[in-house]
């Protein structure tokens, strides 16, 4: 069992979707299915259980998992000390939104790249609705993400910034908006949400301490999705500022004045903490928190 196919077993056992981790790894699935079909010959155990809709862990996969866990923190550890103590060297994943990349990353990842440039930075955007999930399935060393309302065990930040989430309506599509007595109808004015994550969480809170049953126009993952298609004139949508002051359609949508007031988004730069024994996600952490 070499290092490559424990690292695509544990991906994959973290995803559970071959088609995903094919694309996240940069192989093909059937050349992933002949990984895992080799590790189970070896092992004389079934891994997944698959069919045409759903991939799962069997209770030899869970087991195999906690093994490629262990002998891949220890891979890690081993390369570290053969590395010079002086030459930072290695990998280190980082993954965030878009707008994180560009908005808040550079001020953080342009000292580390000036102190350590032998280290490999594998830098991956996508919906920060799945930074966490990503983060404690080892997809990432580190994530920039909105904190949660409960924060999962073993985790450990550092503030970065604070932003409010408000309400958009597309400034050339007024009529979208179903008015009642002078004000919006949140009943009847078509409604673009995020599909999950934080977002989702608050404004669910605020549909059920309203009591009403919302006009759900689309579900969407992204928030620069959402605000394409408020652009676009399909309804009312909720993003972070943050994201809407940086998005290209800025001009194209307004803040609205008259609504509700949701809690804000605390983002953070975010590991476990067992990572920071890790020397790599150290130096970073040390760097951000100098900030």
């Amino acid at each position: 069992m070499d290092i490559r196919n424990l690292k695509l077993f544990r991906h994959l056992a973290g995803t559970l979707h071959f088609a995903r981790t094919s694309q996240a790894c940069f192989i093909t699935p059937s050349a992933l299915t002949r990984v895992i079909q080799r590790l189970e010959s070896e092992l004389g155990e079934a891994l997944f259980l698959r069919n045409n809709r759903s991939v799962e862990l069997t209770p030899a996969g869970e087991a195999f998992k906690k093994y490629a866990d262990d002998v891949l923190q220890r891979w890690d550890m081993l390369y570290d000390e053969l590395s010079s103590d002086t030459l930072l060297k290695g990998e280190l994943s980082i993954y965030c939104s878009v707008t994180a990349a560009y908005g808040i990353l550079p001020d953080i990842m342009a000292k580390y790249r000036r102190d350590y440039p032998h280290v490999r930075i594998h830098l991956e955007t996508g919906d920060p609705a799945t930074a966490l999930v990503k983060l404690f399935n080892q997809d990432a060393d580190l994530v920039i993400a909105a904190l949660p309302d409960a924060l999962p065990v073993d985790l450990v930040f550092q503030v970065l910034s604070e932003t409010p989430l408000v309400f958009i309506a597309p400034l050339n599509y007024p009529e979208i908006i179903v008015e009642k007595k002078g004000r919006t109808d949140w009943e009847k004015t078509p409604l673009i949400i995020p599909d999950n994550g934080l977002s989702r969480d608050r404004i669910d809170q605020w549909f059920a301490r309203e009591n009403f049953i919302p006009h759900i126009y689309s579900e969407v993952a992204g928030n620069e999705a959402i605000i394409v298609m408020v652009s676009l004139g399909c309804g009312l949508g909720l993003v972070p500022r943050l994201v809407l002051e940086k998005s290209p359609f800025f001009d194209q949508v307004r803040v609205l004045d008259e609504s509700p007031e949701l809690p804000p988004f605390v983002i953070a730069l975010c590991t476990r903490g067992k990572n920071l024994a890790n020397p790599r996600v150290n130096a970073l952490w040390s760097i951000a928190n100098s900030r």
